[in-house]
């Protein structure tokens, strides 16, 4: 009962004004995720000779799985049991995840050659590099959105 109890205290985020600081650290761990993912992905995919679109799901689907694993080691070491790190995680991190990930592979689709490069062209990590560039700057303020209103990254500091 008292776990329960202190799950329910820390269950609801402070709501208020965000900072653009806060906002760019959730992003930036969310890119971070986001980035293993997609090189791994793109790696594999590229590696096993498979067209553009199943490496782009995989990608996508890795990008997702390390996403929320990083946060997922965060609050377990905190000390929340594994299905409510999992809630938190999900809460925390997918509309963060799914911005990045059509802002990126919408930049890596639409740019001409960069589905078609390989890992060992200068087009594929440049491209790469950008689109990730710019899925952080148009994810930040979706973060500072939602961390202004007690959701997203702001349910995940309650556990650090």
């Amino acid at each position: 009962m008292e776990h329960h109890h202190q799950h329910h205290d820390h269950a609801h985020a402070a709501k208020g004004p965000a900072s653009w600081s806060a906002a760019a650290t959730a992003t930036l761990h969310c890119l971070t995720g986001c980035a293993i993912g997609e090189v791994l992905g793109m790696v594999i995919g590229t590696a096993l000779g498979w067209g553009n679109l199943p490496t782009m799901v995989l990608a996508v689907v890795l990008a997702f799985f390390f996403g929320y694993a990083l946060t997922l080691r965060g609050v377990l070491r905190a000390g929340l049991g594994f299905r409510a790190a999992v809630r938190v995680a999900l809460a925390a991190d997918t509309l963060s995840i799914a911005v990045m990930e059509l802002v990126d592979n919408g930049v890596l689709a639409l740019w001409p050659g960069a589905m078609d490069a390989h890992l060992a062209d200068g087009l594929f990590w440049g491209a790469l590099a950008l689109a990730l560039t710019l899925a952080f700057l148009l994810t930040t303020p979706v973060n500072r959105w939602m961390i202004g209103r007690g959701k997203g990254h702001a349910v995940v500091h309650q556990y650090h």
